[in-house]
This record gives structure tokens, C-alpha cells and sequence, in this order.
């Protein structure tokens, strides 16, 4: 081979090597923002780089030169997308005898500006109409939607339809979970009137056939199926309890001291979530509760068009009532991300470990003169509030409520819809385009 063959040869991977030097590395580079990473033990000052929808570094310095795309967060904290396990996202069933109203809400509307990437549907549908509601809902979402199926076989219908335990079947239902194993999680039962333990049982049951967790919201307080029992006896290690400050739950002795037996429930391994809702929620017992050291495992919304306008309103004001009774940022953000990731056994979530998908959270922790509500009513004032700058979802800016990622427009000239699709997804997919 002549020289000069050998000198083009060189010419062209030198060249080669410069191009992709030019290259930006990340799509998208979150930059001097204190990161909150629970899963990663991490807290502290930090960019984050993003590319191809993956998180590709956690680091002291990444160059801005590197990124089509840098956002200045050093004002802010940046979290893993939180993760909302409790929610109301699907419809109802439409049947006769069911709910007349359907108090569900569409997820993308309110999901990504309060920081959230995932929720859990928690029970909404049953075994006999998940895969209508999937096709229908579901596959349409950019939020992403988990399920726990009901124990009854046409969900969360309300009335009659709730108290049917002919309508109950745990192979059914746990035949559909394996089924769709990569979209439910778990089992719900809820709202049951009667003296018996069928729901409970027949929702462990199929809990045990498919592997995943079941969560409980226990309905009526009956003595002949005392509460006790359903966290000490009933319930397995990794199942989880939901409406954990409802008023209902024999939480306080006569002396305003939590009760022994819910920490020896904890310590056999149920976790207890919040669920917030319109009515699961007091302060006269969350407070005392957690001064005591009885804190949430999770932290949830149970969000439904009741609450949402009531005491609850959204999951970072959820977050910010239990940041009020003194619980620490770091142990507000893993309640809201790693640990609900783990309790429904999705691992990948709720962290910000390098090849994890890019769902984040850019938090703003306010300070002032706040008031909180709780489900019946009563106010809690404070001095801190969280709410959500940014959200990134699969390596996409979703939400940007100050538009920290934009340009003015007096700078701009005759502009045209800015969106660059490798980064920006605000404004939603543009005509054609298939990301989600």
C-alpha cells in the first residue's frame, strides 16, 4: 500500500475523531442542582447528564459544552421522578348499580407538574374489565401508569358492587396479573361493609398466586374483624396498608401514645402508606404519629376529583405537610420515590442510577407562610412548601413552570414553536412523531 494511501487512511479516522468529538455527548444536562438520590445514598451538589432517555452521569462537573441542552438548577434540588402509588387514573366501570359519577382524573393532568413520572391505579379495575381500560386509557398515557388490579372483578364500582364477594376471584384475578406482569403490581381491596375477612383473604391469595403485593384499604372498622388482626395476622410481610392516618385506625392510646402493635406490624414487615384522599387524612393523628417516630413508609395521594380539590390537592402538597412535622427532605424524597418503587417490586424507578431511565424532578422548596388541610378540614400551618420547577420523563423536559429551560422572547426576533424534539417535549409530541 503507497504512503499516500496511508495518509488518507489517517486523514479519515482523524477526521472521523473529530466529528464525534464535536458531537454533544448529552441530549440534556441539569447543572448545579443539589441532588437527592436516596436509592444512591447521595445528597449533595451535582450535575446530572441525560442521553438516548437514559441518565449517562451523575457528577461534580459536566461541561455545558457537552449538551445540546444545559438547564442552570443550582437554585433548586434535583430528585428521581416521584412515584405516586396510590391513585385514581382510570375510569370507572359504567355499569348499572355502579357509581353514578366518575371521580377518577386523567394522569397528564396532574401528574407531571407536580414532579411525578409514575402512579399506581390503585384498584380502579378488576380482572373482567383491565384490558378495555388498558387499551382505552392506559396505552394513551405519557404518564406512566401502573396497576393494582381490585379483588372485584369489575373494580372500584362502588355501592353493592363493591360488597359482592361472588364477584371475587383470586385465580382470575391473578391469572390477569401475570398476564400483564409488566404493568400490575399488586392487589387492592377496598370499601368493604361486611363482618367478614373474604376480600382480605381472597386478595392475599391472589397476591400469593402472582407474586406482587397487596394493598388494603380496610373500609368499615368492624369488631368482628379488628384492625389489629389485618396487620398482624392477615397481612404478609411486603403488603401494605393504606389510609395509614385515617381516623378510623386505632393509631393513639387514652395517653395520645401511638399503640404497640402497629410498630410490631412494621417490624414483621407491613408497610404503611399514606393515601391521603379526601377523607383518609387527619392531622390529630399524623402528627402525634410521627413525633413518635411512626412515620409513613410512602408517601401517596389516593387522587381522585375529591380530593384534589380539597385538603390533599397534589402530591408535593402531600410532601410538604409531612416536611412541616419535622420530617427530613432527604426522608420526604425517599417516601416519595425509592421506597414506593420498592413496594411494588419496579427497582428501576425511583433512582437516579447511571442506564436508569431519565425521570426526574427539579424541587423548589419555598419558604414563608403556608397552610395545610387535612381531610376533615383541619389547618396546619408551616413554613416550608415544595413545588416543581421541572419534570423530566424518559429523558424529556415535560414541565418547566418558570420556563428555566427557555429563552426570552425579546431575544429571540421572529420566532417560530420552539421545540427541540432530542430534549423538549413540553408542548407534547409534534404532529408524526411517536415519542411518548
Amino acid at each position: 500500500m503507497s504512503n499516500s494511501c496511508l495518509d488518507v487512511g489517517r486523514f479519515g479516522v482523524a477526521l472521523w475523531a473529530l466529528l464525534a468529538a464535536a458531537q454533544p455527548r448529552y441530549d440534556l444536562v441539569l447543572k448545579g442542582g443539589h441532588v437527592i438520590d436516596p436509592a444512591n445514598h447521595i445528597s449533595a451538589v451535582r450535575d446530572v447528564g441525560i442521553a438516548a432517555g437514559k441518565i449517562l452521569a451523575v457528577a461534580e462537573n459536566i461541561s455545558a459544552a457537552s449538551a445540546i441542552k444545559t438547564v442552570d438548577v443550582s437554585q433548586f434540588y434535583i430528585t428521581p421522578g416521584l412515584v405516586d402509588i396510590h391513585s385514581h387514573v382510570m375510569t370507572m366501570s359504567g355499569l348499572r348499580g355502579s357509581l353514578p359519577e366518575d371521580q377518577n382524573v386523567w394522569a397528564d393532568s396532574h401528574s407531571f407538574r407536580s414532579g411525578v413520572t409514575t402512579v399506581v391505579d390503585a384498584g380502579t379495575s378488576g380482572w373482567q374489565n383491565f384490558p378495555e381500560q388498558k387499551a382505552r386509557i392506559l396505552d394513551h398515557s405519557r404518564t406512566r401508569i401502573l396497576v393494582m388490579l381490585n379483588i372485584v372483578g369489575h373494580g372500584q364500582a362502588g355501592g353493592a358492587m363493591e360488597q359482592d364477594t361472588g364477584d371475587m376471584d383470586p385465580k382470575a384475578t391473578a391469572e390477569m396479573a401475570k398476564r400483564y406482569r409488566d404493568i400490575v403490581v399488586g392487589v387492592k381491596t377496598a370499601h368493604y361493609q361486611g363482618p367478614d375477612w373474604t376480600p382480605v383473604e381472597r386478595a392475599v391469595e391472589a397476591g400469593q398466586l402472582a407474586d406482587i403485593p397487596v394493598m388494603v384499604d380496610f373500609g368499615a372498622f368492624r369488631p368482628e374483624r379488628p384492625f389489629e388482626e389485618l396487620v398482624l395476622k392477615k397481612l404478609r410481610p411486603g403488603d401494605i396498608y393504606t389510609h395509614t392516618y385515617v381516623g378510623r385506625v386505632p393509631m393513639l392510646d387514652d395517653s395520645g401514645r401511638v399503640r404497640s402493635y402497629l410498630f410490631e406490624a412494621r417490624k414483621r414487615g407491613v408497610i404503611f402508606d399514606v393515601g391521603h384522599g379526601g377523607g383518609s387524612f387527619l392531622f390529630r393523628q399524623a402528627v402525634p404519629a410521627v413525633h413518635q417516630g411512626f412515620r409513613p413508609d410512602s408517601i401517596s395521594t389516593d387522587l381522585h376529583a375529591e380530593s384534589m380539590n380539597a385538603g390533599m390537592k397534589d402530591m408535593l402538597n402531600v410532601m410538604s405537610k409531612f416536611l412541616n412535622m419535622g420530617v427530613p427532605l432527604e426522608d420526604v424524597i425517599a417516601m416519595s420515590t425509592w421506597h414506593p418503587a420498592r413496594e411494588i417490586k419496579h427497582t428501576e424507578l425511583g433512582n437516579l442510577s447511571v442506564g436508569a431511565t431519565a425521570d426526574i424532578a427539579v424541587l423548589n422548596v419555598q419558604t414563608g407562610r403556608f397552610g395545610f388541610v387535612d381531610s376533615y378540614g383541619a389547618r396546619m400551618q408551616g413554613t416550608q412548601n415544595l413545588v416543581c420547577e421541572l419534570t423530566v420523563h424518559g429523558g424529556f423536559v415535560v414541565w418547566d413552570r418558570n420556563g428555566i429551560a427557555r429563552q426570552d422572547w425579546d431575544k429571540l426576533g421572529n420566532y417560530e414553536r420552539l421545540q427541540d424534539t432530542r430534549w423538549d417535549l413540553t408542548f407534547g409530541p409534534q404532529v408524526g412523531s411517536s415519542k411518548k
